[in-house]
């Protein structure tokens, strides 16, 4: 799995729906086809985080890119509600953002800030957030890609 970490190979499925539900929602790849998704996902040159549909959504996926952005490991990162990725004052931010998402499928517009496990805040600017739906149409959480940050 190209260095993957071994947490991401006990589901690769749920991680393989990132890739999915991105073709199938905007058009177009996040990632080379025929790549293991898992792999290509986690060597990806954009920051790329995923979580669940919990009462309270933890982080099931960040690739390394975005752990670094973030500052932590694999298991801080996907032992995290995906909430405390932005300060307080600005999670009803976050919330509408999601529910905008949920709504319509994707956006590929998003700026806001973030903070890292260092309590580090960056900005990122025209992230792709997206609904992770199956083939039936089962929505089983969202994902987000950047590449653009700053330091705020």
């Amino acid at each position: 799995m190209d260095d993957a970490p071994a947490l991401y190979r006990n589901t690769a499925g749920r991680i393989a729906l990132i890739a999915d539900s991105f073709a199938r929602l905007l058009g177009r790849p996040l990632v080379d086809a025929g790549r293991d998704p898992v792999a290509a996902l986690w060597n990806a040159p954009c920051a790329i985080v995923a979580h669940g549909v919990e009462a309270d959504p933890i982080f099931f996926f960040g690739n390394r890119v975005a752990l670094a952005r973030f500052e932590c490991d694999v298991a801080t990162f996907t032992a995290m509600p995906s909430r405390l990725s932005a300060e307080a004052p600005l999670r009803e931010e976050r919330q509408a953002l999601l529910d905008r998402v949920r709504d319509h499928g994707f956006i590929d517009d998003y700026r806001g800030v973030r903070i890292s496990a260092r309590a580090r805040r960056f900005r990122i600017e025209q992230a792709i957030v997206w609904n992770l739906i199956d083939d039936n149409g089962t929505l089983h959480g969202q994902a987000a890609c950047f590449d653009r940050w700053t330091m705020v």
